[in-house]
């Protein structure tokens, strides 16, 4: 099996507030986007990884990969405007040997080997499989615009989906090329777009996304445990 792994490194970050890639923000004295790929640099399935970044932060992260000896990153690539623009810029670097792709935020440091490895194997069981939690919290559906409830939703049908995502090389290839000029929030998304059955994977409530500031103390808490 042989997998070849997009981390994603390019977002600007608007709603972090800061001046600095937040790929590059550092937690407890490492760069957030390190942690990742030492994790998937370590399982042995994954054969390179392809790492998306800006032209603001190309330089530091290119630094920081060789600081941390992280051997397995094949090359940088320059993302695009929106999200699926820069998987879309890392698809293109894979490797033809690949029989399967992952594609991981960086912003997501807290990711493991169980549960990579958890989803990589479902992938190859059904083609395509994405990491998810039950949702905890009440569900609502409001009216928009008076701000009003509609209805609330049965959250046992719910997850909150996370990353990394895997699929069969084939498949996220032609799911791109069909549907990339959608706006989805998820790559999972263009690949049910082409009917594809998509199996989600327990994840772990820890794998959180770096969004806002407050998120820092929240890694760094989560850190001081691991």
């Amino acid at each position: 099996m042989n997998v070849s792994a997009i981390v994603l490194a390019a977002g600007a970050g608007k709603r972090f507030k800061s001046k600095e890639s937040k790929a590059l923000v550092r937690v407890l004295g490492k760069p957030l986007f390190i942690y990742s790929l030492e994790i998937l640099s370590k399982l042995f399935f994954v054969k390179e990884i392809v790492v998306v970044v800006n032209d603001d932060n190309a330089c530091d992260v290119a630094r920081e990969i060789k600081r941390y000896r992280i051997n397995k990153v094949k090359c940088l690539v320059k993302g695009g405007r929106r999200r699926q623009d820069s998987v879309f810029c890392g698809l293109t670097a894979v490797s033809d040997k690949a029989d399967f792709v992952l594609i991981h935020d960086s912003a997501r440091p807290f990711i493991n080997s169980k549960i990579v490895s958890a989803v990589v194997k479902e992938a190859c069981k059904i083609g395509a499989a994405i990491l998810g939690v039950p949702v905890k919290a009440t569900l609502k559906e409001i009216v928009t615009c008076e701000k009003i409830v509609k209805k609330t939703l049965d959250r046992s049908r719910f997850w909150e989906i996370q990353t990394p995502q895997v699929f069969k090389k084939d498949v996220i290839l032609q799911a791109y090329d069909k549907f990339s000029r959608e706006d989805v929030t998820d790559d999972a998304s263009l690949v049910e777009k082409l009917g594809k059955k998509v199996a989600v994977v327990q994840g772990a409530y820890s794998n959180i996304k770096i969004t806002t500031p407050e998120d820092l103390c929240i890694a760094e808490a989560l850190l001081k445990k691991i």
